[in-house]
């Protein structure tokens, strides 16, 4: 059972970076693709961004373009998501998870496992 750890969560100001780890169990190159997701309080859940299992495609949330990145580091089996201008709309709990469905990289379809989550904070 592929378990994922997440770090890196916290409290920013505006305009603030932060870096989001997710640490899984075993290595998921070319197995899952990895998606970030996160829920504001009262809101629905919304996919952010997402790597395919062979790195070739990546996908971002039109909020988000420009000012996340979603990478892999296979050798560690690490997932990141840095995150720069940060807004108080980005205020959630962030989860990362696996697809096994994972040639494309698609953030509106289900995810397999997932992460403990991680709270990120932006406020002034």
């Amino acid at each position: 059972q592929l378990q994922l750890v997440q770090s890196g969560g916290g409290l920013v100001q505006p305009g603030g970076s932060l870096r989001l780890s997710c640490a899984t169990s075993e290595s998921t190159k070319d197995i899952y693709a990895i998606g970030w997701f996160r829920q504001a309080p009262g809101k629905e859940r919304e996919g952010v961004s997402c790597v395919s299992c062979d790195d070739r495609y990546t996908n971002y949330s039109a909020s988000v373009k420009g000012r996340f990145t979603i990478s892999r580091d296979n050798a560690k089996n690490m997932v990141y998501l840095k995150m720069n201008s940060l807004k108080a709309e980005d205020t959630g709990v962030s989860h990362c998870a696996a697809n096994a469905r994972c040639r494309l990289c698609l953030l509106s379809e289900p995810y397999d496992h997932w992460g403990q989550g991680a709270n990120v904070t932006v406020s002034a």
